[in-house]
């Protein structure tokens, strides 16, 4: 068997974030020590040379000020023995200076720390201090090179007689900076410690916060996370800890009718006030809570996040409710067809009992009476209500309504003209308060329902009575809130919606929907539509896509 072939260590970044970060940080740590260690030596050089030529010039302008010495300098010779060289070479010794040489006006040395020097003409050019100008600089001379200090050495009459030139050991300045350095480079290094330290926790807090993942991989979920928002069909709504939107995905923007200025704004000022923003805001808990938002009707779930924050997500329900009170509608036109058909056999065996008796004459009359009942019901409605489209509905809902033991009346008073600018928002109005009233009507003693539609010039009002149990007074204005109902919902859909479309529609027409207690007891709900009707005269624009189908299914389309 071949031997396993060794593996090749690969130097490159490290893959995870945690050690990406670190590395990072330390690098960073480590560059910036090093260059404020730099920044901190450059400088110190130039200032150790500095202060060495002002210490220099500070002994020479000592040393010049001293009385006796112009006057020694005047009247001895050069000598080693010499008064010059005395004070100058105490002068030294005490300042701790390399040397201290006095000069005449030719630049002849009278003290040196090598007496063999002295008489003799000093190694550097002394015209700008015998010249009365005062020098500091860094110089080579025959003891090597020194920070120097040179000043004119004046008489009591205040001419120059002399100079004095005062050196500074370099190799003492260059020690010092030597001396500076480890120093220097221990606080660097203990600045470099707690940058690693500091970059090592910052480091595992990011670890902890990122989950240990790498940056290809945030990468990546960032961009799945965008195509995710962006392509699912249910609204994404996020919030930060202060209930301001952080985040909106497409299908929140067309559920709740706002735009990207809504982002970073509380919910009160993107949305106004309402069920909507009291469900996103949390202020109403449960899951699977019911909003209407504009024509939508929304179901809403609300999940709190780590950081104080929260997801919203809703869901479009607005075709399933329609769906679902089509699939009502449907199962309620089956049961009156059946209760239908169950009587026209009956009245088949009538007639044929009859006709097989020969009573032929009671045979006419019989089919007479039936035919004339049907069409007593289609007329008295089409007499008072002249719109096609509500005439249709409540012929409908009378069939039903027979089919369930409720009586369903159109009031004397009802005359309405068909005039309707919107005749689907009034059948959706009249559809849905009609349904709510044979529910509660039915089962009870003379249950009846009574409809009433008036026009008063271009207004709309209808009311809609029933003989059930009524409405308590503190419920009054909740029937109209989405997602409120006393009803036991359907399998196939939620309930709470009906009566808080019915307000919204009225509002939308610039009206109004309340409900009373009706005479005798059970519930009045009136509605008044403004500018619902055309002028006298004109007649409206048809309702485009408008079809008459069974009345029930019509108004059932619109939601309930």
């Amino acid at each position: 068997m071949s031997p396993t072939p060794p593996r090749r260590l690969r130097l490159g970044m490290p893959k995870r974030m945690f050690s990406q970060v670190l590395l990072m940080q330390v690098a960073i740590a480590a560059g910036v020590a090093v260059l404020a260690t730099g920044l901190f030596l450059a400088p110190l050089s130039d200032q150790l040379d500095d202060q060495a030529m002002r210490r220099a010039l500070a002994i020479a302008q000592t040393t010049a000020a001293q009385p006796r010495l112009a006057e020694e300098l005047k009247s001895t010779p050069a000598s080693a023995d010499g008064p010059v060289q005395a004070e100058a070479e105490r002068i030294r010794k005490a300042s701790g200076a390399e040397y201290v040489v006095v000069m005449d006006v030719h630049g002849n040395r009278w003290s040196h720390t090598n007496p063999a020097e002295i008489g003799g003409h000093v190694s550097t050019d002394p015209r700008s201090a015998l010249s009365g100008r005062e020098v500091m600089e860094i110089d080579s001379g025959t003891l090597g090179r020194s920070a120097r200090g040179k000043v004119p050495l004046r008489d009591t009459d205040g001419r120059i007689v002399g100079a004095v030139s005062v050196g500074i050991e370099y190799d003492s300045v260059r020690a010092r900076l030597i001396h500076a350095i480890p120093g220097l480079f221990a606080y660097a290094g203990g600045a470099l410690a707690v940058g690693a330290l500091a970059a090592y926790l910052i480091s595992r807090r990011v670890q902890r916060q990122t989950r240990d993942l790498a940056f290809s991989d945030i990468a990546g979920l960032l961009a799945e996370r965008e195509a995710m928002l962006h392509g699912i069909r249910e609204g994404v709504v996020a919030l930060d800890r202060e209930g301001r939107i952080r985040l909106l995905n497409d299908e929140a923007r067309r559920l709740l009718g706002i735009g990207d200025e809504a982002v970073g704004q509380p919910l009160d000022t993107a949305l106004g006030e309402g069920r909507t923003t009291d469900v996103l805001a949390g202020t109403v808990t449960g899951t699977d809570l019911l909003t209407v938002r504009g024509q939508r009707v929304l179901v809403a779930n609300r999940m709190p996040t780590d950081d104080g924050g929260a997801v919203a997500t809703l869901r479009d329900r607005t075709e399933l409710e329609q769906l679902g009170r089509e699939l009502d509608s449907t199962r309620g036109l089956i049961d009156a067809l059946r209760a239908q058909d169950h009587e026209h056999a009956n009245r088949m065996h009538t007639l044929l009992g009859l006709l097989e008796l020969e009573m032929y004459d009671d045979a006419v009359e019989f089919v007479g009476e039936v035919v004339g009942d049907h069409r007593a019901t289609a007329e008295q409605v089409t007499e008072k209500i002249h719109d096609p489209l509500l005439a249709a509905l409540l012929v409908g809902k009378a069939t039903v309504a027979a089919e369930r033991g409720v009586a369903l009346w159109i009031s004397d008073s009802t005359l309405f003209p068909d005039r309707l600018i919107d005749p689907r928002g009034l059948v959706t109005i009249v559809g849905n308060l009609v349904d709510n009233a044979l529910d509660a009507a039915a089962g009870t003693l003379h249950a009846r329902v009574e409809v009433e539609l008036r026009a008063e010039g271009r207004t709309a009002v209808l009311r809609v009575r029933d003989t059930g149990p009524g409405i308590p007074a503190e419920q009054r204005e909740l029937i109209f809130t989405d997602g409120w109902s006393t009803k036991k919902p359907p399998a196939h859909r939620k309930r709470g919606i009906g009566l808080s479309l019915v307000r919204r529609l009225a509002e939308r027409q610039g009206g109004s929907a309340r409900v009373s207690e009706a005479d005798g007891g059970g519930a009045e709900f009136t509605i008044v539509l403004p500018e619902a009707l055309a002028e006298p005269g004109l007649a409206p624009e048809p309702t485009p896509g408008l079809v008459l189908k069974s009345a029930a299914t019509t108004v059932n389309e619109e939601s309930r």
